[in-house]
């Protein structure tokens, strides 16, 4: 058995994790061991390695937010999913690993027969992606939506529910080699970010009005999505993949009453019943299992490699997400 553990954090995310070994746990009443069958490493992930994201877990740590498994042994007069059944890992449990302890209350049971790669990103962006286009306008099908960031997995995802949904979508990304890969998602409109963006934008819609924009990118970029907004909308904020604090002109504030909001989904997680979160990541692994949402896998990596796989999902100009999946258990 594998975990991949850190006891400090430091600029170089690769440089302090590394896979350890450990012995079979003995498990006590409540509990499961789960045999991890594949765990995203997301940017939140790397972030937490650097020391950067807004949470971040005591150390020593085991890396890891989200993933799959499988149910090895339940504890004594531990009621909970059945040995062997395929299931959700509870958000933060430390997924990078090839077993893990967990409360077996905590467990979600998932579909038979769906690909457990695609399950395991079941927890953090497809989420993110459907609470940006349910809770921040009155979008109705029909309705365009305007996203930045558009070939993340967050954006993948976003496409594919907009149009499920019956809305349009305009996905902006940073560079010219991923505009086939979010065409090949569904994206209706799909552009290169520069400072004509606005009028591109409305070229390409036909100057329909956008009542959202969904920015993970931060700094200047902010500022020319909400300038292909309509007045009165709003743009929402779920990542800095530039670094800087949005920048939103008086001109779209004031004069065009545009308002910039903020999402976490770990606060969403923190103050919603449980209910609800179980109802949507229900919902969610439905679409997942029957192929009506996924997203790109560049590559897998065993939990030993753990080092090359947080170094390759740091890295830029990927095409798909970077797993661990462990070829023990």
């Amino acid at each position: 058995m594998l975990k991949a553990q850190y006891t400090e954090r430091g600029p170089v995310p690769q440089a302090v994790i590394q896979a350890v070994p450990f012995d079979r746990p003995v498990l006590a009443p409540g509990q499961a061991l789960v045999a991890v069958l594949a765990a995203p490493i997301n940017p939140s992930d790397v972030l937490t390695l650097t020391g950067q994201y807004g949470m971040l877990p005591p150390l020593p740590a085991v890396g890891g937010s989200e993933g799959v498994g499988r149910v090895v042994e339940l504890g004594p007069d531990t009621q909970g999913p059945a040995v062997g059944q395929t299931v959700l890992l509870p958000a933060g449990c430390g997924t990078w690993a090839t077993h893990v302890v967990v409360p077996a209350a905590r467990l979600l049971p998932l579909p038979a027969g769906a690909d457990p790669k695609q399950l395991a990103m079941l927890t953090v962006n497809p989420p993110t992606a459907s609470l940006l286009l349910s809770d921040f306008a009155d979008l109705q099908p029909g309705d365009w939506v305007i996203q930045n960031g558009a070939n993340s997995g967050v954006g993948s995802y976003v496409v594919q529910l907009a149009k499920l949904r019956g809305f349009k979508t305009v996905s902006i990304v940073r560079r010219e080699s991923a505009v086939a890969g979010v065409k090949a998602q569904g994206g209706d409109v799909v552009l290169v970010d520069g400072d004509d963006l606005a009028e591109r934008v409305k070229a390409a819609t036909g100057g329909a009005a956008i009542k959202l924009g969904i920015d993970a990118v931060g700094g200047k970029a902010t500022m020319r999505l909400a300038a292909t907004l309509a007045e009165s909308a709003a743009i929402v904020n779920y990542g800095a993949l530039s670094g800087e604090p949005c920048i939103v002109s008086p001109r779209e504030l004031v004069f065009r009453d545009v308002t910039l909001k903020g999402f976490w989904l770990a606060r969403w997680f923190r103050t919603t019943p449980q209910p609800k979160q179980l109802a949507l990541l229900t919902e969610l692994a439905g679409l997942i299992a029957t192929g009506k949402l996924s997203t790109p896998i560049q590559a897998t990596y065993d939990v030993s490699q753990i080092k090359e796989a947080v170094a390759a999902a740091a890295a830029g100009e990927r095409q798909g997400k970077i797993l661990i999946v462990p070829t023990e258990g």
